[in-house]
Protein backbone atom coordinates (compact mmCIF):
# COMPACT_ATOMS: atom_id res chain seq x y z
CA UNK A 1 0.00 0.00 0.00
CA UNK A 2 2.70 2.66 0.94
CA UNK A 3 4.75 1.59 -2.18
CA UNK A 4 1.58 2.15 -4.19
CA UNK A 5 1.38 5.64 -2.55
CA UNK A 6 4.93 6.51 -3.27
CA UNK A 7 4.40 5.73 -6.90
CA UNK A 8 1.12 7.71 -7.07
CA UNK A 9 2.94 10.64 -5.87
CA UNK A 10 6.10 10.65 -8.16
CA UNK A 11 3.58 10.18 -10.91
CA UNK A 12 1.62 13.25 -9.62
CA UNK A 13 4.18 15.53 -8.92
CA UNK A 14 5.78 14.61 -12.77
CA UNK A 15 2.62 15.30 -14.47
CA UNK A 16 2.11 18.54 -12.10
CA UNK A 17 5.61 19.62 -13.22
CA UNK A 18 4.38 19.13 -16.65
CA UNK A 19 2.18 21.53 -16.99
CA UNK A 20 2.61 24.82 -18.81
CA UNK A 21 6.23 24.07 -20.20
CA UNK A 22 6.61 27.50 -22.01
CA UNK A 23 9.70 28.94 -19.97
CA UNK A 24 10.11 26.34 -17.25
CA UNK A 25 12.81 27.77 -14.49
CA UNK A 26 15.71 26.27 -13.47
CA UNK A 27 14.36 24.29 -10.34
CA UNK A 28 11.49 23.00 -12.29
CA UNK A 29 14.07 21.42 -14.83
CA UNK A 30 15.84 20.24 -11.47
CA UNK A 31 12.68 18.76 -10.38
CA UNK A 32 12.45 16.50 -13.23
CA UNK A 33 16.02 14.71 -12.99
CA UNK A 34 14.92 14.42 -9.10
CA UNK A 35 11.55 12.90 -9.82
CA UNK A 36 13.50 10.31 -12.34
CA UNK A 37 15.41 9.13 -10.05
CA UNK A 38 13.32 8.83 -7.52
CA UNK A 39 11.27 6.55 -10.04
CA UNK A 40 13.93 4.69 -11.20
CA UNK A 41 14.46 3.76 -7.12
CA UNK A 42 11.36 3.09 -6.77
CA UNK A 43 11.18 0.32 -9.56
CA UNK A 44 14.43 -0.46 -8.41
CA UNK A 45 13.57 -1.54 -4.31
CA UNK A 46 10.04 -1.35 -4.24
CA UNK A 47 7.83 -3.49 -6.11
CA UNK A 48 4.05 -2.66 -6.12
CA UNK A 49 1.35 -4.61 -7.07
CA UNK A 50 -1.20 -3.67 -9.72
CA UNK A 51 1.80 -1.29 -10.79
CA UNK A 52 -0.04 -0.16 -14.71
CA UNK A 53 -3.02 0.15 -12.78
CA UNK A 54 -1.84 3.12 -10.18
CA UNK A 55 0.34 4.61 -13.35
CA UNK A 56 -2.79 4.93 -15.42
CA UNK A 57 -4.95 6.20 -12.45
CA UNK A 58 -1.89 8.96 -12.04
CA UNK A 59 -2.49 9.83 -15.80
CA UNK A 60 -6.16 10.60 -15.62
CA UNK A 61 -5.59 13.97 -14.65
CA UNK A 62 -3.36 14.51 -18.23
CA UNK A 63 -6.08 13.28 -20.07
CA UNK A 64 -8.41 14.90 -19.26
CA UNK A 65 -6.22 18.24 -19.43
CA UNK A 66 -5.71 17.60 -22.85
CA UNK A 67 -9.36 17.74 -23.73
CA UNK A 68 -9.38 21.16 -21.72
CA UNK A 69 -5.96 22.13 -23.47
CA UNK A 70 -4.37 19.64 -25.71
CA UNK A 71 -1.33 21.05 -25.87
CA UNK A 72 -0.73 21.72 -22.50
CA UNK A 73 -2.47 17.93 -21.53
CA UNK A 74 0.68 16.52 -24.28
CA UNK A 75 2.99 18.47 -22.51
CA UNK A 76 2.26 17.04 -18.93
CA UNK A 77 1.52 13.21 -20.33
CA UNK A 78 5.17 13.49 -21.99
CA UNK A 79 6.51 14.70 -18.60
CA UNK A 80 4.75 11.51 -16.81
CA UNK A 81 6.26 9.02 -19.51
CA UNK A 82 9.87 10.36 -19.62
CA UNK A 83 10.53 11.27 -16.55
CA UNK A 84 8.33 8.57 -14.47
CA UNK A 85 7.23 6.16 -16.41
CA UNK A 86 10.62 5.02 -18.21
CA UNK A 87 13.13 5.52 -15.23
CA UNK A 88 10.52 3.55 -13.39
CA UNK A 89 10.66 0.53 -15.99
CA UNK A 90 14.24 1.22 -16.00
CA UNK A 91 14.16 0.37 -12.24
CA UNK A 92 11.99 -2.14 -11.98
CA UNK A 93 13.98 -4.51 -15.02
CA UNK A 94 16.92 -3.90 -13.03
CA UNK A 95 15.49 -5.61 -9.95
CA UNK A 96 13.79 -8.35 -11.96
CA UNK A 97 17.35 -8.94 -13.12
CA UNK A 98 18.96 -9.11 -10.12
CA UNK A 99 15.68 -11.28 -8.32
CA UNK A 100 16.22 -14.24 -11.47
CA UNK A 101 20.37 -14.00 -11.23
CA UNK A 102 19.74 -14.35 -7.53
CA UNK A 103 17.00 -17.10 -8.00
CA UNK A 104 19.50 -18.88 -10.37
CA UNK A 105 22.32 -18.69 -7.91
CA UNK A 106 19.71 -20.49 -5.26
CA UNK A 107 19.33 -23.25 -7.75
CA UNK A 108 22.62 -23.51 -8.49
CA UNK A 109 23.28 -23.70 -5.01
CA UNK A 110 20.52 -26.27 -4.61
CA UNK A 111 21.65 -28.27 -7.10
CA UNK A 112 25.26 -28.77 -5.50
CA UNK A 113 23.75 -29.55 -2.55
CA UNK A 114 21.13 -32.48 -3.88
CA UNK A 115 25.14 -33.66 -5.84
CA UNK A 116 26.57 -33.16 -2.54
CA UNK A 117 23.96 -35.42 -0.62
CA UNK A 118 23.83 -38.12 -3.50
CA UNK A 119 27.78 -38.83 -3.40
CA UNK A 120 27.26 -39.13 0.13
CA UNK A 121 24.31 -41.82 -0.23
CA UNK A 122 26.61 -43.60 -2.64
CA UNK A 123 29.36 -43.23 -0.36
CA UNK A 124 27.43 -44.82 2.70
CA UNK A 125 26.18 -47.15 0.77
CA UNK A 126 29.58 -48.23 -0.45
CA UNK A 127 30.89 -48.29 3.50
CA UNK A 128 28.36 -50.53 4.45
CA UNK A 129 28.71 -52.96 1.76
CA UNK A 130 32.68 -52.83 2.86
CA UNK A 131 31.57 -53.36 6.41
CA UNK A 132 29.29 -56.35 5.60
CA UNK A 133 32.44 -57.68 3.98
CA UNK A 134 34.19 -56.91 6.67
CA UNK A 135 31.79 -58.85 8.93
CA UNK A 136 31.51 -62.04 6.71
CA UNK A 137 35.80 -62.50 6.65
CA UNK A 138 36.84 -61.33 10.33
CA UNK A 139 33.57 -62.36 11.57
CA UNK A 140 34.87 -65.60 10.19
CA UNK A 141 38.46 -65.71 11.49
CA UNK A 142 37.07 -64.51 14.99
CA UNK A 143 34.62 -67.10 15.15
CA UNK A 144 37.73 -69.62 14.26
CA UNK A 145 40.05 -67.99 17.30
CA UNK A 146 37.20 -68.35 19.48
CA UNK A 147 36.79 -71.66 18.82
CA UNK A 148 40.46 -72.70 18.67
CA UNK A 149 41.41 -70.82 22.01
CA UNK A 150 38.69 -72.55 23.83
CA UNK A 151 40.24 -76.09 22.79
CA UNK A 152 43.74 -75.08 23.87
CA UNK A 153 41.72 -74.02 27.07
CA UNK A 154 39.67 -77.43 27.32
CA UNK A 155 43.94 -79.36 26.71
CA UNK A 156 45.08 -81.75 29.34
CA UNK A 157 48.97 -80.70 28.81
CA UNK A 158 48.18 -76.94 29.14
CA UNK A 159 49.31 -74.98 32.54
CA UNK A 160 47.29 -72.78 34.96
CA UNK A 161 48.38 -69.92 33.47
CA UNK A 162 48.33 -70.69 29.54
CA UNK A 163 44.85 -72.12 30.16
CA UNK A 164 43.71 -68.54 31.97
CA UNK A 165 45.26 -66.81 28.91
CA UNK A 166 43.39 -69.05 26.30
CA UNK A 167 40.33 -68.39 28.11
CA UNK A 168 41.07 -64.45 28.03
CA UNK A 169 42.06 -65.17 24.34
CA UNK A 170 38.84 -66.73 23.74
CA UNK A 171 36.77 -63.61 25.75
CA UNK A 172 38.20 -61.03 23.72
CA UNK A 173 37.49 -62.45 20.48
CA UNK A 174 34.05 -63.28 21.24
CA UNK A 175 33.80 -59.66 22.58
CA UNK A 176 35.31 -58.00 18.93
CA UNK A 177 32.54 -60.45 17.44
CA UNK A 178 29.73 -58.67 19.36
CA UNK A 179 31.13 -55.18 18.43
CA UNK A 180 31.94 -55.87 15.08
CA UNK A 181 27.87 -57.18 14.86
CA UNK A 182 26.84 -53.80 16.61
CA UNK A 183 28.20 -51.97 14.41
CA UNK A 184 27.61 -53.26 11.40
CA UNK A 185 23.96 -53.08 12.47
CA UNK A 186 23.97 -49.57 12.56
CA UNK A 187 25.51 -48.77 9.63
CA UNK A 188 22.62 -51.85 7.92
CA UNK A 189 19.79 -49.48 9.58
CA UNK A 190 20.98 -45.99 8.73
CA UNK A 191 20.90 -45.09 12.03
CA UNK A 192 23.43 -42.45 13.86
CA UNK A 193 26.48 -44.17 16.22
CA UNK A 194 25.10 -44.44 19.95
CA UNK A 195 26.71 -41.89 21.80
CA UNK A 196 26.38 -43.01 24.95
CA UNK A 197 29.94 -44.35 26.69
CA UNK A 198 31.74 -47.25 26.11
CA UNK A 199 30.87 -50.01 27.85
CA UNK A 200 33.94 -50.32 29.81
CA UNK A 201 35.78 -47.16 31.94
CA UNK A 202 39.40 -46.78 30.92
CA UNK A 203 41.04 -48.17 34.39
CA UNK A 204 39.20 -51.15 32.56
CA UNK A 205 40.16 -51.00 29.68
CA UNK A 206 43.99 -50.83 30.79
CA UNK A 207 43.34 -54.06 33.30
CA UNK A 208 42.74 -55.60 30.00
CA UNK A 209 45.42 -54.72 28.10
CA UNK A 210 47.44 -55.85 31.56
CA UNK A 211 45.87 -58.96 31.08
CA UNK A 212 47.34 -59.56 27.48
CA UNK A 213 50.46 -59.10 28.52
CA UNK A 214 51.21 -55.36 28.11
CA UNK A 215 53.37 -53.50 30.47
CA UNK A 216 50.87 -51.03 31.42
CA UNK A 217 50.38 -48.67 34.11
CA UNK A 218 47.30 -46.49 34.75
CA UNK A 219 47.40 -42.94 36.76
CA UNK A 220 43.98 -41.04 37.78
CA UNK A 221 44.56 -37.27 38.83
CA UNK A 222 42.87 -34.54 39.78
CA UNK A 223 38.44 -34.38 40.13
CA UNK A 224 37.11 -37.94 40.37
CA UNK A 225 33.53 -36.56 39.01
CA UNK A 226 32.28 -38.83 36.07
CA UNK A 227 33.09 -37.66 32.69
CA UNK A 228 30.23 -36.41 30.37
CA UNK A 229 28.88 -39.32 27.99
CA UNK A 230 30.84 -37.60 25.13
CA UNK A 231 34.22 -36.56 26.89
CA UNK A 232 34.16 -40.04 28.29
CA UNK A 233 33.55 -42.26 25.02
CA UNK A 234 36.27 -39.93 22.61
CA UNK A 235 38.75 -40.64 26.10
CA UNK A 236 37.74 -44.29 26.02
CA UNK A 237 38.56 -44.22 21.95
CA UNK A 238 41.76 -42.06 22.31
CA UNK A 239 43.06 -44.39 24.87
CA UNK A 240 42.45 -47.71 22.94
CA UNK A 241 43.44 -46.67 19.88
CA UNK A 242 47.23 -45.84 21.65
CA UNK A 243 47.24 -49.06 23.28
CA UNK A 244 46.60 -50.89 19.82
CA UNK A 245 49.86 -48.56 18.39
CA UNK A 246 51.95 -49.32 21.27
CA UNK A 247 51.29 -53.07 21.28
CA UNK A 248 51.57 -52.92 17.24
CA UNK A 249 54.75 -50.42 16.58
CA UNK A 250 56.74 -50.87 20.33
CA UNK A 251 55.49 -54.61 21.71
CA UNK A 252 56.97 -54.99 24.88
CA UNK A 253 57.98 -51.21 25.83
CA UNK A 254 56.74 -49.82 28.98
CA UNK A 255 53.40 -47.74 28.63
CA UNK A 256 51.70 -45.23 30.72
CA UNK A 257 47.85 -43.86 30.71
CA UNK A 258 47.45 -40.94 32.73
CA UNK A 259 43.99 -39.08 32.72
CA UNK A 260 43.84 -36.06 34.93
CA UNK A 261 40.80 -33.66 35.22
CA UNK A 262 40.62 -30.12 36.62
CA UNK A 263 37.50 -27.63 36.61
CA UNK A 264 37.83 -26.78 32.93
CA UNK A 265 39.45 -29.36 30.87
CA UNK A 266 40.50 -33.24 30.94
CA UNK A 267 43.86 -34.75 29.83
CA UNK A 268 44.07 -37.90 28.38
CA UNK A 269 47.86 -38.72 27.79
CA UNK A 270 49.06 -42.05 26.86
CA UNK A 271 53.19 -42.38 26.89
CA UNK A 272 55.46 -45.53 26.19
CA UNK A 273 58.73 -46.27 25.50
CA UNK A 274 60.65 -47.20 22.66
CA UNK A 275 60.73 -51.56 22.43
CA UNK A 276 64.77 -52.49 21.54
CA UNK A 277 64.94 -52.53 18.00
CA UNK A 278 61.64 -51.03 17.56
CA UNK A 279 61.60 -47.74 15.35
CA UNK A 280 59.27 -44.91 16.78
CA UNK A 281 55.75 -44.98 14.78
CA UNK A 282 55.57 -42.33 12.13
CA UNK A 283 52.97 -39.54 12.28
CA UNK A 284 50.06 -38.98 10.77
CA UNK A 285 48.46 -42.32 10.40
CA UNK A 286 44.61 -43.27 9.72
CA UNK A 287 44.26 -44.13 13.71
CA UNK A 288 45.95 -40.73 14.80
CA UNK A 289 43.72 -38.71 12.33
CA UNK A 290 40.32 -40.33 13.42
CA UNK A 291 41.72 -39.75 17.31
CA UNK A 292 42.43 -36.06 16.12
CA UNK A 293 38.78 -35.17 14.25
CA UNK A 294 37.61 -37.31 17.36
CA UNK A 295 38.79 -34.58 19.68
CA UNK A 296 38.34 -31.93 17.34
CA UNK A 297 34.21 -32.44 17.24
CA UNK A 298 34.49 -31.83 20.72
CA UNK A 299 36.27 -28.65 21.07
CA UNK A 300 39.67 -30.03 22.33
CA UNK A 301 42.97 -30.78 20.77
CA UNK A 302 45.68 -33.23 19.99
CA UNK A 303 48.93 -34.08 19.67
CA UNK A 304 50.63 -37.16 19.28
CA UNK A 305 54.48 -37.49 18.24
CA UNK A 306 58.20 -39.11 19.47
CA UNK A 307 58.76 -37.94 22.99
CA UNK A 308 62.46 -38.87 24.73
CA UNK A 309 63.06 -42.34 23.40
CA UNK A 310 59.18 -43.40 23.10
CA UNK A 311 56.05 -41.80 21.98
CA UNK A 312 53.35 -39.95 23.35
CA UNK A 313 49.33 -39.05 22.57
CA UNK A 314 47.92 -36.61 24.50
CA UNK A 315 44.29 -35.51 24.00
CA UNK A 316 42.61 -32.74 25.79
CA UNK A 317 38.83 -31.92 26.36
CA UNK A 318 36.68 -29.36 27.69
CA UNK A 319 35.59 -30.36 30.67
CA UNK A 320 31.85 -30.12 29.33
CA UNK A 321 31.64 -30.46 25.58
CA UNK A 322 29.61 -27.46 24.28
CA UNK A 323 25.83 -28.40 23.80
CA UNK A 324 26.30 -30.29 27.27
CA UNK A 325 26.41 -27.43 29.81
Amino acid sequence: MRNGVILVSIAGFALLNGLNLDGIPTWRQLLFAVLAVAAYLHGRHLPVRRDWLLLAVAAIPGAVHTVLDFWTGVGALMALGLFTVLPWLAGRFRRQQAELVKAGQERVARLQREQELIAERVTLRERARIAADMHDSLGHELALIALRAGALELAADMTEPNREAAAQLRASAVTATDRLRHTLGVLREGGSIPAEPPDESIETLVDRARGAGMAVAFHQAGERALLPPPTDRAAHRVVQESLTNAARHAPGADVLVRLERTHETVTVTVRNSAAPGTPTPAVGGSGITGMRERVRLLGGTLSAGPHDDGFTVTARFPARPEGHR
